[in-house]
């Protein structure tokens, strides 16, 4: 078992900028409250250019700013960020580097994902996973069950209001970093953003996201630099090509006992005796854990 102190980052479900009381009537005509995430919109700046509206729970908006311009080659590792600046009022990021940086052609090639939320790619990312090599790594059945337990169980703003998706930066069974947001593609960048600030390499790293094994995810996590992709949910078949042609090691469908990989399942060690795992607990379940 390996260091089980808590997260360097975790949810705050009762943070209530997050979440909104709304009443309504339930299957029996009764008056109910619930709580739900409140979604905002947030502008990107690069330097002085405009570069996206996202719609975001917003709680971290400099990791965001930050992840989502690696993840669409924007901003690159070795780029030095001078500052970042926040206007709440306005909803506006501003991340400013010693690089000049110009991509308004690149604007006009952007295309539509399959994530939720407005996810965005952009034409030449396939370019930039060209000559990756993912790190050699190691991904032992003990740590995969040990970590989808503590992920299920950490509180979480899913827990407390649901819609919404999780992603997790883990090292071992041990989960680091956990983000949330309305599209799985904004946890994602989130978690990249952190990365960069903290100097953190994705090496040694398994990442964790509650959406689905989409070619959006397994890019991001390529360039991330992290070798492991692990899901509860299900993949596309783009998905499992790019990770079988760039070397990520891509596991689905991971709920209680079960899960399947289907790419770099060479680096799996089968080292959990199923017999003392425990199937996934109703009051557990997330979304879409009947589907498959």
């Amino acid at each position: 078992m390996t260091d089980a102190s808590p997260l360097l980052l975790a949810p705050n479900p009762h943070d209530p900028r997050l979440t909104q009381a709304v009443s309504g009537v339930n299957e029996r005509g009764e008056r109910v409250e619930t709580a739900v995430p409140v979604e905002r919109g947030l502008t990107l700046y690069l330097n002085a250019q405009e570069i996206v509206t996202m719609m975001t729970i917003n709680d971290y908006p400099e990791y965001l700013a930050i992840g989502y311009l690696l993840n669409q080659n924007m901003l690159h590792p070795d780029d030095t960020v001078t500052e970042v600046e926040y206007d709440e009022d306005l909803a506006v990021v501003v991340v400013r580097t010693e690089r000049q940086t110009d991509y308004e052609g690149k604007l006009k090639k952007r295309t539509q994902t399959s994530g939720c939320a407005q996810g965005t790619a952009f034409g030449d990312l396939m370019e930039a996973l060209e000559g990756v090599v993912l790190p050699r790594a190691e991904l032992r059945t003990s740590w995969l069950y040990r970590l989808t337990h503590a992920v299920n169980t950490t509180p979480s703003l899913y827990l407390e209001a649901g819609a919404i998706h999780g992603c997790v930066l883990a090292r071992a069974d041990r989960p680091l970093v956990y983000m949330e947001d309305v599209g799985r593609h904004n946890a994602v960048d989130k978690i990249a953003g952190w990365m960069f600030r903290q100097g953190e390499s994705g090496a040694d790293k398994i990442f964790y996201t509650t959406g689905r094994l989409t070619s959006e995810m397994v890019i991001k996590t390529v360039r991330m630099g992290i070798p492991i992709l692990v899901s509860r949910s299900g993949f596309t078949a783009w998905g499992v090509e790019l990770a079988r042609k760039t070397g990520l090691t891509l596991v689905g469908r991971a709920k209680g006992k079960r899960f399947i990989a289907l790419a770099g399942e060479e680096r799996i060690v089968f080292d959990q005796d199923l017999a003392y795992v425990e199937e996934e607990s109703a009051k557990n379940r997330r979304k879409g854990a009947g589907d498959e």
